[in-house]
């Protein structure tokens, strides 16, 4: 049973809309009292209504207490190489392609959108760095964003629990891009060296690179939009993309149905290549008169 009233329940729903784009279904709102549960002991509150009110006029020692309870809302539930056969076609097909197309420039470009703590990111940069010889000479930049400032925050230290390390990741890797230290099981320089972070909302504005992406990974991110939502962030996306490079979703996603600015990628599941988007038509030219 849900405490608090179904009016305060989507006040809340609507914060998360407003500043994330996520869309708190009814499904998935049995989880909001446990994921506000360090927000209602933090101000001696026991329920959403009293939240609410508080929202409305936020206490001194907490002026972003929206913020707050956004970030608490937010789904961040990542691993290292998540989804192991869908990502293992990263290092079999798309980034040997990639090398072949940009051979010339001898520079690589990605962006992981909604990256969470930054595993993601940094599962990327593992397998440049285990590749070391074939990328000898290239520019690897990989950029992980998230709407969720804490998540960046944890990304940027690189710094993981025995719990998270283990996640994904064998012994050998382990021990070769990361050192164990009394805080945790620190990622190793080579590594940290490819990557950077920023907070960005996919919904807010352009994309966050100077010119488009070689490779965009948005996986697990869409499921939370409604349709129009998840339309206009693959309008975003498409702009993201080189002509010639990858969108990554993740293994339940597809642009099947819900965008006509993606195609699926032959034989490569879960990779969807951009489609130009159609040209404006021209303006009519006006008519002469006769004199």
């Amino acid at each position: 049973m849900i405490d608090g009233s179904e009016a305060s329940h989507q006040i809340i729903a609507d914060l998360l809309e407003s500043r994330t784009g996520q869309h708190l279904t009814e499904s998935r709102r049995w989880r909001v009292n446990s994921a506000l549960a360090g927000i209602f002991r933090t101000h001696g509150i026991s329920n959403v209504d009293q939240l609410v009110c508080l929202l409305a006029a936020p206490p001194a020692d907490a002026p972003d207490l929206a913020q707050e309870v956004v970030e608490a809302l937010l789904n961040n539930e990542t691993y290292f190489f998540r989804d192991k056969p869908t990502f293992d076609q990263l290092p079999a097909e798309i980034l040997p392609e990639l090398h072949r197309r940009r051979r010339d420039a001898r520079r690589l470009s990605i962006w992981s959108a909604g990256c969470s703590t930054g595993q993601e990111v940094y599962s990327l940069a593992m397998l440049f760095a285990e590749q070391a010889e074939r990328w000898a000479g290239w520019t690897i930049d990989i950029l992980g964003t998230d709407v969720s400032h804490r998540a960046v925050g944890a990304a940027r230290s690189a710094l993981y629990s025995p719990f998270e390390v283990q996640r994904g990741l064998g012994v050998a890797q382990m021990l070769r891009h990361f050192d164990e230290t009394p805080r945790g099981w620190q990622v190793r320089g080579d590594v940290r060296a490819m990557v950077r972070f920023q907070q960005h909302n996919l919904l807010g504005g352009p994309h966050p690179g100077r010119l488009p992406f070689d490779l965009v990974l948005c996986r697990n991110v869409l499921l939370y939009f409604d349709r129009l939502t998840r339309a206009a962030a693959f309008g975003r996306l498409a702009q993201a993309v080189m002509p010639d490079g990858f969108l990554m979703l993740g293994a339940g996603e597809t642009v099947v149905g819900q965008t006509d600015r993606f195609v699926p990628a032959a034989r490569r599941a879960s990779f969807f290549e951009p489609v130009a988007a159609p040209a404006a038509a021209p303006a009519p030219t006006p008519a002469r008169r006769s004199a």
